[in-house]
């Protein structure tokens, strides 16, 4: 179990590609193919022309709670007020690295970064520490694993409409109802799901 920088995480001022979709939604259309996928939604970390690294955020992980977390990372604190935090499956990709998206008042200094409006990153145990201390980010979502894409692998799947894309909502990314993120993803677009289907075209 480990939380520290990911090579696919961007560092500040590091030249984005033009169309990037960092900081917005992957929304899995119905007739996505890969089930680990389905009805989910992705928060884009990071997409550059060398490949993009997301995080799901909508899949709560049934394997492990905020204080295993904790103790597997060693931290000591007063489990009694330790707060209950959902750990998600941010992904299929390395799932023992974590990652915490949080709002803005938080800042670990060099081990933060800033996402997408109203949202940051950071991927190392003092993050953890806080959020037990009751000293974190007022909203936050902790994931382990991402999913990840090599060189054009994303683009493709979008144009095979695997995927809409919305811009991202902060308040969507912390609801606390795990279970409807992907309708309201939807609803951002107009989008009805009950009325989606796998021929429709992509946003």
């Amino acid at each position: 179990m480990s939380f520290s920088d990911d090579p696919f995480v961007p560092q500040p001022g590091e030249a984005g590609l033009t169309g990037s979709l960092q900081g917005r939604f992957l929304i899995a259309m119905p007739s996505m193919e890969d089930s680990r996928f389905a009805r989910t939604v992705i928060y884009m970390c990071s997409h550059s022309a060398e490949g993009a690294m997301g995080l799901v955020i909508n899949k709560p992980s049934d394997q492990i709670t905020f204080v295993d977390l904790m103790e597997q990372l060693s931290i000591e604190t007063d489990r009694r007020t330790v707060p209950s935090i959902p750990i998600l499956a941010g992904g299929p990709v390395d799932g023992g690295r974590g990652f915490v998206l949080h709002s803005p008042e938080y800042d670990g200094a060099n081990s933060t970064i800033q996402v997408g409006n109203g949202v940051r990153l950071t991927a190392t145990t003092d993050v953890i520490r806080a959020i037990a201390d009751g000293d974190g980010p007022h909203d936050k979502l902790v994931a382990l694993g991402y999913a990840g894409w090599e060189a054009g692998q994303l683009e493709a799947e979008i144009k095979a409409n695997g995927w809409l894309v919305s811009d991202a909502q902060p308040d969507i990314i912390f609801a606390p109802d795990i279970g409807s993120k992907w309708t309201q993803a939807l609803a951002t677009l107009g989008v009805d799901p009950s009325l989606l289907s796998g021929e429709t075209g992509h946003a």
